[in-house]
């Protein structure tokens, strides 16, 4: 059995945790706002363009098909694997580790690379898997730019035809207790399909159909990685602020048992220095 002393030691060591986890879920508490306000207002724009391509597309010449949308016979592909530089997440970065393992499974017949967005998604990878590029800088000064620098490099990629498809894989939020492990294919995109609409409209494209798309699609596809960055970034806050919270209630929970402990520990041993002096007592008494 452990000591006083020892007990002592362990309640005053779990009070400190408690305190850093805590302050961990408060800190986390503050950014996630900042991150789901960013991510809440770049959806819609994400969806415009989306909308937009649509609407191009379904006026624009058949025969014209952009060259990020071209379909070819698949050999080689890239996952962009978002995670996060940090830990104390619970299963936030393990559960994009998780999910490319079950893609490279799946796709092992393909020569697969990886371009890891977050140090944890390239600390998993390097060893074992061939890794296209380190994206993990991007988090160093997040902003669009960076990221669109990232993307034109993979764009490039496809087009000169070293990638037949691209996907990425991130942590879509939800809300601060749900983050959904999403694979989205980022090249070639899909085209919308032309419906036939019910009012028929003649628009007047400037400067032409075909350069707008050309303008469009690379905005859009830099457009979707930057959303899936911001998305996991807001994920990432939630599911720390949730995993320190629970750290801290496992932590007061076990501090409890152990001041319990403590107190009948040392009652027993009040009890029985008392009993010690009683015989003492009596000893004397009889002698």
């Amino acid at each position: 059995m452990a000591n006083l002393k020892e007990i002592r030691g362990r309640i005053t060591s779990i009070s400190s945790t408690m305190q850093i986890t805590r302050a961990m879920k408060m800190v986390s508490a503050a950014k996630l706002k900042k991150a789901q306000d960013a991510i809440v207002m770049l959806r819609p724009y994400s969806e415009k363009l989306q909308e937009l391509i649509q609407n191009v597309n379904s006026s624009s010449d058949p025969d014209q098909i952009s060259v990020y949308a071209q379909k070819r016979e698949v050999k080689r592909i890239l996952f962009i694997a978002v995670t996060s530089n940090r830990g104390l997440a619970g299963a936030f970065n393990s559960s994009i580790v998780k999910e490319l393992n079950i893609q490279f499974q799946n796709n092992s017949q393909y020569e697969i690379e990886v371009l890891p967005v977050g140090k944890k998604a390239y600390d998993a990878v390097r060893k074992n898997r061939a890794v296209y590029a380190n994206g993990s800088s991007v988090y160093d000064n997040l902003n669009f730019d960076m990221v669109a620098n990232i993307t034109e490099g993979v764009m490039t990629s496809f087009r000169e035809g070293k990638f037949d498809e691209v996907y990425v894989i991130y942590n879509k939020f939800v809300n601060a207790a749900t983050q959904e492990v999403t694979t989205e294919q980022l090249l070639p995109i899909s085209m919308p399909e032309k419906t036939e609409p019910q009012v028929e409209t003649d628009y007047i494209f400037e400067p032409n159909r075909t350069e707008i798309l050309d303008n469009l699609i690379p905005k859009s596809i830099k457009t979707q990685v930057f959303k899936a960055i911001l998305d996991s970034v807001a994920s990432e806050h939630g599911a720390r602020m949730t995993a320190m919270h629970k750290a801290t209630d496992n932590a007061e929970a076990l501090r409890n048992d152990l001041k319990i402990f403590y107190n009948k520990a040392r009652q027993a041993a009040i009890t029985n220095e008392i009993l010690e002096i009683v015989s003492g007592a009596e000893a004397l008494k009889n002698s």
